[in-house]
């Protein structure tokens, strides 16, 4: 009944959403078949439209779902269109996080969508419109994954098998630092539901410094190392290498060459 109320318009799928999606497919099938004069390019143009088409989805699942428990206002923003520029500033929910793959290889948690949380009833549902967002990161992982755990990869080219080691790796890392219970993060939002009103207002001012302190800690090599540990173990059981992920990441970053993945 809720999504009766949204007009057609309002879940038209955007236009730049398509034409991102038309650039992953151009240059996923680039990077298949060998067509492009220079491989690195074409995994870097396919790694990063398929990052931001990631971080659409996971705001499309927040709204969809808030849509669903309640709240008819997310379609007149914007939020079921899958346009990126609509899931707040273009430059904090898209343009950082793909900057900080090409620095890090870290999935940066990216935009957010604004819920009319007061028009949704039960704890349960506010928890999972939290927890929407980064279960697609975990649903986008396994789909990344699923030659290598399937034992597939029988005529998967190696330019396409580490740019998809590398995109999992991002969906990895994006998940985890989404589930973490840390003020501004989804992981929080999954718990806040079920915290005293005291200690969710004495936690309110710190939720625009959360992300920032997280990112404060990945700069300590001890925290850097156990939580790149967690991402390589995931990874391992998925079935993906340290050398595929390495790899894939160095290849993303075209501009740049490693003889250990050339020979490898």
């Amino acid at each position: 009944m809720t999504a009766a109320t949204t007009r057609p318009s309002d879940r038209r799928i955007s236009p730049v959403f398509l034409g991102i999606v038309a650039v992953m497919a151009v240059t996923g099938w680039a990077t298949w078949t060998g067509f492009a004069e220079q491989p690195g390019l074409a995994v870097f143009l396919f790694v990063t439209a398929a990052w931001i088409v990631s971080l659409c989805l996971h705001e499309y699942a927040h709204a969809r779902t808030a849509l669903h428990s309640g709240d008819i206002s997310v379609g007149a923003k914007g939020y079921l269109t899958l346009n990126p520029v609509k899931y707040t500033h273009a430059l904090l929910s898209i343009v950082l996080p793909v900057l900080f793959v090409i620095m890090g290889g870290i999935g940066l948690p990216g935009g957010a969508v604004f819920i009319e949380r007061g028009r949704i009833r039960g704890r349960w549902r506010h928890s999972l419109i939290s927890a929407a967002g980064p279960l697609t990161n975990v649903l986008f992982a396994a789909v990344c994954t699923a030659p290598f755990w399937l034992d597939a990869l029988d005529g998967v080219p190696r330019d396409f098998r580490l740019a998809l080691a590398f995109l999992a790796l991002l969906q990895v890392t994006a998940a985890i630092l989404n589930f973490l219970p840390v003020p501004g993060l989804d992981g929080y939002g999954v718990l806040e539901p079920w915290l005293s009103h005291n200690v969710r207002r004495q936690v309110e001012p710190f939720a625009p410094f959360g992300l920032l302190f997280v990112f404060a800690l990945l700069w300590l090599p001890a925290v850097n190392g156990v939580f790149f540990d967690a991402v390589d173990a995931i990874l391992r059981g998925l079935g993906i290498s340290d050398v595929d992920s390495y790899c894939g990441f160095e290849l993303y970053r075209f501009w740049q060459t490693d003889e250990y993945c050339s020979v490898s």
